[in-house]
């Protein structure tokens, strides 16, 4: 197993608000996690980082007992409660909170954790798939059939999000399960990404673009040469 991965602030944004991390485990398997931060001021970036280091910490003390979901979404609940503390004690935080997408990654599936309208896709030479679900109001109108895929694409809505880690102090994030093949990529990116490239454009960066070890900084200049009016993040993970 592989990973890559990058994060910029973008063309417009004075700040990033983005965070991720990604390991490699010393049993082979890859985590690795997105979070695309909200809030006034800093806030945003507090959250997003804050959310990401828990996260990890939690998982990785956790051990490897018990259900993959279970620990998962422990770190996430742990990393939630934290961010929803903090946005409620320190006026400087108020409201804040991250979207969060998680991947454990193994020889034969992952298990992915989303919250908000960060995202997961599953790419090989067959296509690309979104795996995870938006949390967010144009993927409910989208649901309802009162908006086309193509028309959410340019909503003025679009980044309007119905949940997001920290906004709540109970976490009720979504878990999937993906199967893996040898050759198969999970590509988790934050919405600076997939609001501005679409799932052909990364499909052919990550199966025909170049070197693997390149192709989240290839994806990201096509996001900066088309204005990249928020911070973009992209992980790269390689059964």
């Amino acid at each position: 197993m592989q990973v890559w991965g990058v994060t910029d602030r973008g063309a417009v944004r004075q700040q990033n608000q983005d965070a991720y991390a990604a390991r490699v485990l010393e049993d082979g398997r890859v985590i690795a996690l997105v979070c695309d931060g909200m809030g006034g001021a800093r806030a945003g970036n507090v959250a997003s980082t804050m959310a990401v280091e828990l996260f990890m910490e939690e998982f990785l003390k956790a051990g490897q007992d018990g259900p993959v979901e279970e620990r998962m979404g422990h770190a996430a609940s742990v990393a939630n409660q934290a961010v929803f503390d903090r946005s409620v004690h320190d006026d400087s935080c108020a409201g804040m909170g991250t979207t969060m997408v998680a991947v454990l990654a193994g020889e034969r599936e992952a298990v992915i954790l989303n919250e908000g309208d960060s995202r997961a896709y599953h790419i090989n030479s067959e296509g690309i798939v979104l795996v995870t679900r938006d949390h967010s109001l144009v993927e409910d109108l989208v649901e309802r059939g009162e908006l086309t895929r193509e028309q959410a694409r340019t909503h003025p809505h679009k980044n309007l999000i119905t949940r997001a880690l920290g906004a709540e102090p109970i976490l009720m994030a979504d878990c999937f399960r993906q199967a893996l093949s040898r050759g198969d990529y999970l590509l988790l990116c934050s919405d600076g990404l997939s609001n501005v490239v679409n799932e052909q454009e990364m499909l052919y960066e990550v199966i025909h673009g170049g070197e693997e070890a390149q192709c989240c900084q290839r994806l990201l200049d096509i996001a900066l040469s088309r204005g990249a009016p928020d911070n973009v993040t992209a992980v790269l993970v390689k059964r």
